[in-house]
């Protein structure tokens, strides 16, 4: 177990669909392009967990230098004693403040590969624009991070009907601005458990052995750490509660982020069919973005990257901060 892990991940599905709608629709345009134009994007992304945000690189200097597994000396520290680091630097962040009317914003770079195992990387950045307050519906764009000038219409992004993927629903996200998180770790990890997050489980998913699973804990606490805006002293909470994970592992050796930054991953247990990285700054410890890989064949590969470069309250969707 944890069938959590492949579950559908709802809004946060719902927006790599928009942005892979969005890729396709470049390539369309690409193809009908004169031959001399030198962007290019492939058809069809893959859906896949999370944003992130990243600069170019090439298929072979991303893979070289995020899958290095075992071939390095063995981390100085433990996956705790990491998480306890980065709940240290997550206190000193300075803390932003939200009306519900505002907006989180959010930018990042998603590099990702068209196959699991083949075909070489693109990157795309993205900004988005959350209602912190739950009270308007998220809106975003992107663009292909090599064309400057490709940025997308800012397009309102509403949650799929799992039953009809051609079905919005009407409902409004829920608040991007987790200013009501507690930040005891001990009344956060309660206050986890009674406010697991929305898996938007597949038919006929037995919802009580996937939610009473002690590790949906420690699931909602990862996605709180990848969605919206969590005040710092929240954020270290979180961090804490993900220290008391059993099963994490800190990938030996130096990490190359989706943006170029040197980190250190911890690889989160419970993943099948692949793993799960979340990726901290190499000498603050301040969390950067998560990656995913892929395990076919016994070979492992690089499925998707992701970087978080910026966040911000502002007060309407398309401000920049």
């Amino acid at each position: 177990m944890n069938e959590t892990e492949r579950s559908p991940q709802g809004f946060e599905e719902q927006l790599l669909r928009d942005l892979t709608a969005h890729v396709a629709h470049r390539a369309e345009m690409a193809a009908a392009r004169p031959a001399g134009r030198r962007t290019r994007f492939l058809r069809g992304w893959r859906l896949a967990g999370a944003f992130g945000l990243a600069v170019t690189l090439t298929a072979g200097a991303l893979a070289v230098q995020t899958m290095r597994l075992g071939d390095q000396p063995p981390p100085t520290a433990s996956a705790s004693e990491i998480f306890h680091l980065a709940a240290d630097a997550a206190r000193q962040q300075p803390e932003l403040t939200a009306r519900p009317d505002q907006y989180v914003f959010t930018e990042y770079l998603v590099t990702i590969r068209d196959l699991p195992d083949s075909g070489p990387y693109q990157t795309t950045r993205s900004q988005l624009w959350q209602s912190a307050g739950g009270v308007a519906y998220a809106q975003g764009r992107y663009r292909p991070e090599n064309d400057p000038n490709g940025w997308g219409e800012l397009r309102e992004l509403r949650m799929g009907d799992a039953a009809d993927p051609t079905k919005k629903l009407d409902a409004f996200q829920p608040p991007a601005y987790h200013g009501d998180l507690p930040t005891d770790p001990d009344e956060l990890l309660r206050y986890l458990r009674k406010n697991p997050v929305d898996l938007h489980l597949p038919e006929g998913a037995d919802e009580e052995a996937v939610y009473g699973d002690e590790s949906m804990v420690y699931t909602t606490a990862r996605s709180m750490v990848r969605s919206g805006y969590v005040p710092p002293r929240a954020l270290a909470a979180l961090f804490e509660v993900l220290a008391r994970e059993p099963g994490a592992v800190v990938i030996s050796g130096d990490v190359v982020d989706a943006a170029g930054r040197h980190g250190v991953a911890i690889r989160m247990p419970g993943v099948i069919g692949g793993n799960v990285d979340l990726i901290f700054d190499r000498d603050s410890h301040v969390y950067l973005g998560t990656r995913n890989s892929v395990v076919r064949n016994g070979k492992e590969s690089l499925d998707m990257a992701v970087a978080l470069l910026r966040i911000a309250i502002v007060d309407r969707p398309g401000q920049l901060p």
